[in-house]
This record gives C-alpha cells, structure tokens and sequence, in this order.
C-alpha cells in the first residue's frame, strides 16, 4: 500500500533552516507529482509547494524565495528545504500525492519557530 513518512522537523529559532524529507513506498514514486501542505493550530491545511514528476516546482507566496521543494526519485523521497524560517511557519507539515484521483497523506512532522 502507499505510504508517506515525513521527517526532519523540530524546534529552530527565527532565522533558522530546517529540511523535511518525505520518503514514499508502495508507488512508482517517479510517476507522480508531490506537494508539501501545513496545517497550524485553529487554521486549515494549506499548500506550501509542489512538484511535478518532470520536476517544475510551485510555491505558495508566503515561502518564495525561502523554501525549496526538490525530489531524488533514486531514493523516492521529496524534500522541502526551508530557510529563513519564521515563526508564522510553525505548523505540522504534510507530504500529500494523489493517485487515480485518491490522496494519500504522511502523518506529518512538527516545525515549529520560536526563540
């Protein structure tokens, strides 16, 4: 069956960096794009950044130019790369992918910000 596990999130100070690694089984992982999603205390779960299996890239607006999505498809793992890390980004990060129309979600990992 598909499943995602996310990792790398923890505690960082304003400023900071952080990478997050998805790593996918149970899927031809090369065939499909894969997005990265947050979802903080009392909000709804929202996109972050995207990527296709050819490999273009989206980002929500509040994480241009901070955050990196990238994939090693050798490895079946997408990666979200965050710098300059705030403390509006804390919040529990999801990789999701969807096949036939079925999304399929990790069960997250907790980035949180604070001095």
């Amino acid at each position: 069956q598909v499943q995602l596990v996310e990792s790398g999130g923890g505690l960082v100070q304003p400023g900071g960096s952080l990478t997050l690694s998805c790593a996918a089984s149970g899927i031809i992982f090369s065939w499909y794009a894969m997005g990265w999603y947050r979802q903080a205390p009392g909000k709804q779960r929202d996109l972050v950044a995207t990527i296709t299996n050819s490999g273009s890239t989206n980002y929500a607006d509040s994480v241009k130019g901070r955050f990196t999505i990238s994939r090693d498809n050798a490895k079946n793992t997408v990666y979200l790369q965050m710098n300059n890390l705030k403390p509006e980004d804390t919040a529990v990060y999801y990789c999701k992918t969807t096949i036939a129309t079925v999304n399929y979600w990790g069960q997250g990992t907790q980035v949180t910000v604070s001095s």
